[in-house]
Protein backbone atom coordinates (compact mmCIF):
# COMPACT_ATOMS: atom_id res chain seq x y z
CA UNK A 1 0.00 0.00 0.00
CA UNK A 2 1.64 3.37 -1.08
CA UNK A 3 1.47 6.15 1.34
CA UNK A 4 2.12 8.81 -1.53
CA UNK A 5 -0.99 10.62 -2.01
CA UNK A 6 -0.14 12.97 -4.46
CA UNK A 7 1.10 9.85 -6.85
CA UNK A 8 -2.28 8.14 -6.21
CA UNK A 9 -4.31 10.71 -7.32
CA UNK A 10 -2.07 11.89 -10.60
CA UNK A 11 -2.00 8.25 -11.67
CA UNK A 12 -5.87 7.51 -11.20
CA UNK A 13 -6.74 10.54 -13.45
CA UNK A 14 -3.93 9.50 -15.88
CA UNK A 15 -5.61 6.51 -16.19
CA UNK A 16 -8.76 7.24 -16.36
CA UNK A 17 -7.98 9.59 -19.00
CA UNK A 18 -5.88 6.83 -20.94
CA UNK A 19 -9.09 4.63 -20.60
CA UNK A 20 -11.55 7.12 -22.17
CA UNK A 21 -13.30 7.69 -18.66
CA UNK A 22 -15.85 10.26 -17.95
CA UNK A 23 -15.66 10.09 -14.03
CA UNK A 24 -12.76 9.31 -11.38
CA UNK A 25 -13.37 8.35 -7.61
CA UNK A 26 -10.34 9.26 -5.04
CA UNK A 27 -10.14 9.18 -1.65
CA UNK A 28 -10.34 12.24 0.17
CA UNK A 29 -7.56 14.67 1.92
CA UNK A 30 -6.93 18.18 2.40
CA UNK A 31 -4.58 17.73 0.05
CA UNK A 32 -5.91 15.72 -2.46
CA UNK A 33 -9.22 18.60 -2.16
CA UNK A 34 -6.56 21.62 -2.77
CA UNK A 35 -5.40 20.12 -5.69
CA UNK A 36 -8.25 19.21 -7.50
CA UNK A 37 -9.33 22.47 -7.15
CA UNK A 38 -6.71 24.09 -8.21
CA UNK A 39 -7.24 21.87 -11.31
CA UNK A 40 -10.51 22.68 -11.73
CA UNK A 41 -9.94 26.48 -11.54
CA UNK A 42 -7.28 26.08 -14.17
CA UNK A 43 -9.81 23.61 -16.48
CA UNK A 44 -7.90 20.89 -16.32
CA UNK A 45 -11.00 18.79 -14.85
CA UNK A 46 -14.80 19.76 -15.49
CA UNK A 47 -16.54 19.22 -12.52
CA UNK A 48 -15.77 18.33 -8.80
CA UNK A 49 -18.13 16.52 -5.81
CA UNK A 50 -17.28 15.26 -2.34
CA UNK A 51 -19.43 11.80 -1.56
CA UNK A 52 -19.80 9.90 1.26
CA UNK A 53 -19.39 5.98 2.01
CA UNK A 54 -19.70 3.92 4.89
CA UNK A 55 -18.22 7.18 7.03
CA UNK A 56 -15.50 7.77 4.38
CA UNK A 57 -15.43 10.42 1.99
CA UNK A 58 -13.77 10.41 -1.91
CA UNK A 59 -13.76 13.33 -4.12
CA UNK A 60 -15.91 12.17 -7.44
CA UNK A 61 -13.90 13.97 -10.46
CA UNK A 62 -15.47 14.67 -14.01
CA UNK A 63 -12.91 14.40 -16.85
CA UNK A 64 -12.70 17.58 -19.24
CA UNK A 65 -13.59 16.93 -23.17
CA UNK A 66 -14.29 18.62 -26.01
CA UNK A 67 -16.53 18.30 -29.12
CA UNK A 68 -15.79 18.88 -32.67
CA UNK A 69 -17.71 18.43 -35.87
CA UNK A 70 -16.71 14.46 -35.75
CA UNK A 71 -18.03 13.94 -32.35
CA UNK A 72 -16.72 14.13 -28.68
CA UNK A 73 -13.12 13.56 -28.20
CA UNK A 74 -11.24 13.68 -24.43
CA UNK A 75 -8.07 16.01 -24.28
CA UNK A 76 -5.37 13.94 -23.13
CA UNK A 77 -4.16 15.54 -19.85
CA UNK A 78 0.13 15.14 -19.29
CA UNK A 79 0.63 14.92 -14.92
CA UNK A 80 4.00 14.38 -14.00
CA UNK A 81 5.02 13.61 -10.30
CA UNK A 82 8.22 15.81 -9.28
CA UNK A 83 8.72 15.52 -5.34
CA UNK A 84 8.25 12.08 -3.62
CA UNK A 85 8.74 10.40 -0.38
CA UNK A 86 12.34 9.48 -0.68
CA UNK A 87 13.15 13.09 -2.77
CA UNK A 88 11.70 16.23 -2.40
CA UNK A 89 12.51 19.02 -4.86
CA UNK A 90 12.77 22.64 -3.51
CA UNK A 91 12.53 26.08 -5.56
CA UNK A 92 12.55 29.63 -4.14
CA UNK A 93 10.15 31.91 -6.27
CA UNK A 94 12.75 33.42 -9.10
CA UNK A 95 13.80 29.16 -10.27
CA UNK A 96 9.96 28.09 -10.63
CA UNK A 97 9.67 26.47 -13.90
CA UNK A 98 7.30 27.40 -16.39
CA UNK A 99 5.80 24.75 -18.56
CA UNK A 100 5.40 25.55 -22.23
CA UNK A 101 6.13 28.62 -22.07
CA UNK A 102 2.70 29.39 -19.57
CA UNK A 103 0.52 26.51 -21.21
CA UNK A 104 0.77 24.44 -18.35
CA UNK A 105 0.99 24.37 -14.67
CA UNK A 106 3.20 23.82 -11.64
CA UNK A 107 1.72 23.01 -8.42
CA UNK A 108 3.56 23.86 -4.88
CA UNK A 109 3.62 23.84 -1.76
CA UNK A 110 4.20 26.38 0.26
CA UNK A 111 4.25 27.97 3.70
CA UNK A 112 1.10 29.28 2.47
CA UNK A 113 -0.64 26.41 1.48
CA UNK A 114 -0.85 24.89 -1.94
CA UNK A 115 -0.72 27.29 -5.21
CA UNK A 116 0.32 27.23 -8.83
CA UNK A 117 3.82 28.49 -10.21
CA UNK A 118 2.07 31.86 -11.04
CA UNK A 119 0.73 32.70 -7.98
CA UNK A 120 4.02 31.51 -5.85
CA UNK A 121 5.97 33.62 -8.33
CA UNK A 122 3.48 36.86 -7.62
CA UNK A 123 4.14 36.62 -3.72
CA UNK A 124 7.38 35.66 -3.70
CA UNK A 125 7.23 32.62 -2.30
CA UNK A 126 9.19 29.31 -2.70
CA UNK A 127 8.56 25.53 -1.68
CA UNK A 128 8.03 21.93 -2.53
CA UNK A 129 7.55 21.17 -6.49
CA UNK A 130 4.54 18.56 -6.18
CA UNK A 131 4.02 18.27 -9.92
CA UNK A 132 3.39 19.61 -13.74
CA UNK A 133 0.42 19.46 -15.70
CA UNK A 134 -0.16 20.49 -18.88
Amino acid sequence: MSKDTIANILTSIRNADMNKKRTVRIPYTNITENIIKILLREGFIENMRKHQENNKYFLILTLRHRRNKKGIYRTTLNLKQISRPSLRIYSNYQRIPRILGGMGIVILSTSRGIMTGREARLERIGGEILCYIW
